[in-house]
């Protein structure tokens, strides 16, 4: 039986999934997704594998089509808008991958900077105290002309957080942001993310890793069976007694995370 925290007034609604179904072949990976998010909030996605958690992020900016359904943000339909339509939505709704997805032959600094080149008339030196204010936020100071394969692999993803909200996006999708990080790195990395929470940002957090979902997450779904079971206040579902729910908090449920990077457009279903 699904259970769900009562709905956030019209206002509060940043983005909103009704009803989405999505299959691969003879897979069918959701059967009727639906659940809004708050602005500022954080919402946590659990799920099993393959059970469609990734799925949904990538639907969300149009890596992938639902078969039924809507996604509106600003009062567009997202799942309706062609390939040239979603470029103005991936600057306000921007995606952090798994391994950061930086561009291997660019330095830190020009990583950063891209995004600004192409979406703003910021000037150069606009747009270098930008990236300074970036690496600071990050604990990356001074590493402006390193190249990714200079980097640790925690700070790739940092940096890659970093490249992800440079632009001030309205939305930050998480996709196992922990993923192969010793307890080090992901402690300092989810350093990173609450000091963005402080901020204000709005996003869906993607994981297997319960204990960094319990510390930042306002809210969490359960993604079960292709729908949403529950979504609540991330303190009582932590607590709740139900049988689909209790695993994920009681070890029983796997949460080793995940260390491949899914493609753009996969029939991987994580």
């Amino acid at each position: 039986m699904e259970t769900h925290s009562q709905p956030h007034s019209e206002s509060d609604i940043i983005l909103e999934l009704k009803d989405l179904h999505k299959a691969f072949g003879e897979k069918q990976v959701h059967r009727g997704v639906s659940f809004q998010l708050k602005k500022g909030e954080i919402l946590c996605l659990f799920g099993g594998s393959g059970s469609g958690k990734s799925v949904i992020l990538r639907s969300i900016i149009g890596l992938e089509k639902p078969d039924l359904g809507s996604i509106l943000f600003q009062g567009k339909d997202l799942t309706q808008l062609e390939e040239h339509e979603l470029f103005p939505i991936r600057t306000q709704i921007s995606y952090v991958f798994q391994n950061g997805a930086l561009f291997d032959s660019l330095t830190v600094e020009e990583n950063l900077s891209y995004p600004l080149q192409e979406h703003t008339r910021l000037s150069p030196e606009e747009v270098h105290q930008k990236v300074e204010e970036m690496l600071e936020l990050i604990d990356m100071k001074g590493s402006n002309h390193l190249l990714p394969a200079e980097l640790s692999g925690g700070m790739q993803k940092r940096a890659g957080l970093a490249r992800a909200i440079i632009l001030n996006p309205s939305i930050i999708l998480f996709d196992e942001p922990t993923a192969g990080l010793d307890p080090a790195n992901t402690a300092r990395l989810l350093e990173n993310i609450k000091k963005l929470k402080a901020r204000g940002i709005t996003g869906i957090f993607v994981t297997h890793d319960i204990p960094a979902a319990l510390e930042i997450a306002d809210r969490i779904a359960i993604l079960h069976q292709g729908k949403i079971h529950a979504i609540d206040a991330a303190d009582t579902i932590r607590h709740s007694t139900d049988p689909v729910v209790r695993p994920f908090f009681s070890g029983e449920h796997s949460s080793h995370p995940k260390t491949s990077t899914l493609p753009l457009r996969s029939a991987s279903h994580g």
